[in-house]
């Protein structure tokens, strides 16, 4: 027989079963089918000796991405330089350095303790194609797994848990910090909840304008958090931890939500709340939330209307059925009940080892709700810089550790309220080769007008004229 009358056979046959499938799946009975495809299945694994394990990305009806599939993502990192012919390159570590990763489609081959394993990256589009620049939000990928049958016992029991295990050992080494924020409505083209770009935000505990004692403080407590795994499991609660920033505008407050993911190695979720629709919408950007994070909500007092709500229900009511429905939708229908539950329900227990850090210059607006211990476990005020705070900073901006006019500084900021900003602002040089006898001599200066224009305004707010001539009250009463 030629190779021509054998290719012949063969498409002939093929084309006899492509036949023979469709009728089965246009005219026979959907119960009949499924017997069908049992024992067809059955056949093919008699004749193929592979078992395939297949990985999808997201798990839980598509709400969470799979540690799993992350875990070979990374450990696939170091074979698919060698053997993959398809990559795709990924940035990360300041810069320094390059990630490659299958691209999709694409098949290398793995060993281990002998065992020959192909790994395949796969996408599924779905049937219903739109013409479009951005990407499907339908999209499905995952990786496949493929092995000799006769070695189930060492892939299941032994390859399984190292792939886990390398996998999250090459994400630490290549770990890099991301500042992530959440998609509004508009930006439906992505495919995820969230946004991020890399968090180099370069603040520490050390170069934070703050006294000594309450840095260490919650240094001591985050330290306490990072290894209270079991002690949380142990009391029955959550991984979970609150605080509560409050104080004057640039007293650093953001400096210290750095610091913190600085030193914690997390990635910090700015939620705003203004973008989210409703609290349906807010629970599933809880449920895309990482472990080993930080979930920011900053100025949550200008956020939404959730200053004293409860004692503002009524009125809320009534403006509601005046303004119309058309009106109610344009807005965020976040309530005070959505956040408290995002704090502290049932959902939140969805993720492990978060900090949830609310921002605020007015902590006395706030519902008592929203900041009672258990759920910001603690309030750290971030007050007017103090005498320990500028040393910090001339150390940070001057490299100096102290100077002749110190004493009169301390003296200064003890007699008056300036911020932390403020004093930086003083300190930094202006120019090339600035000395530094003139940047303290410029904040003296600054600090000596304060001082006088706090002067100036305590005698105007207690009724006498900066001249000392008469007071109004005094006009009014005859009294000189």
């Amino acid at each position: 027989m030629g190779m021509g009358e054998l290719w012949t056979q063969v498409g002939s046959l093929m084309a006899t079963t492509m036949f023979i499938w469709a009728i089965v799946n246009q005219y026979f009975p959907h119960q009949f089918q499924s017997h069908i495809k049992r024992y067809l299945h059955k056949l093919i694994a008699f004749l193929y000796p592979y078992i395939t394990i297949t990985f999808p990305e997201f798990t839980g009806e598509h709400l969470r991405r799979s540690e799993a599939f992350t875990a070979i993502q990374n450990y696939l990192q170091s074979k698919t330089s060698i053997h993959a012919k398809r990559l795709k390159a990924e940035v990360v570590k300041d810069s320094k350095s390059l990630v490659l990763t299958m691209d999709d489609n694409e098949e290398v081959l793995d060993e281990y303790k002998g065992v020959k394993i192909w790994w395949t990256s796969t996408k599924n589009i779905p049937k219903t194609q739109s013409f479009s620049i951005y990407p499907n939000s339908d999209e499905r990928r995952f990786y496949k797994l493929t092995f000799h049958r006769r070695h189930r016992d060492i892939i299941l029991e032994s390859f399984i848990n190292h792939i886990m295990e390398e996998g999250k050992a090459v994400e630490v080494k290549n770990r890099q910090r991301k500042l992530y924020m959440n998609n509004s409505e508009t930006n439906w083209w992505h495919r995820s909840n969230w946004r991020h770009v890399p968090l180099e935000h370069p603040s520490s505990f050390k170069t934070l304008a703050m006294d000594p004692k309450m840095k260490q403080e919650i240094v001591n407590e985050l330290i306490k958090f990072k290894n209270g795994k079991e002690y949380y499991e142990k009391v029955g609660k959550a991984w979970k931890r609150g605080f509560l920033l409050y104080g004057p505008p640039g007293t650093g407050k953001s400096s210290m939500i750095a610091a913190m993911a600085n030193f914690m190695e997390y990635d910090v979720y700015d939620l705003e709340l203004t973008c989210v629709k409703d609290n349906s919408e807010l629970k599933k950007l809880l449920i895309d939330i990482s472990s080993k994070s930080i979930i920011v909500i900053e100025d949550i007092d200008c956020s939404l209307d959730l200053t004293r709500q409860r004692e503002k229900e009524e009125k809320k009511e009534k403006q509601a059925i005046k303004k119309g429905d058309e009106e109610e939708k344009k807005g965020s229908k976040v309530t005070l009940s959505g956040l408290l539950n995002f704090i502290d329900g049932i959902w939140s227990s969805c993720g492990g080892e978060r900090l949830i850090i609310f921002t605020t210059n007015h902590k006395e607006k706030l519902d008592e709700a929203l900041i009672r211990r258990g759920r910001m476990d603690k309030h750290i005020e971030m007050s007017y810089c103090g005498f320990e705070g500028f040393k910090v900073l001339a150390m940070n901006y001057l490299d100096v550790e102290w100077h002749d006019c110190y004493d009169k500084i301390e003296q200064l900021l003890e007699e008056i309220e300036v911020t932390p900003a403020d004093v930086a602002e003083n300190l930094t040089p202006k120019f090339e080769g600035e000395e530094i006898n003139d940047c303290f001599k410029r904040l003296i200066d600054v600090l000596e007008k304060k001082k006088q224009e706090s002067c100036e305004n305590d005698m105007k707010n207690n009724g006498i004229k900066s001249n000392g001539v008469v007071a109004e009250d005094g006009k009014e009463n005859g009294d000189m």
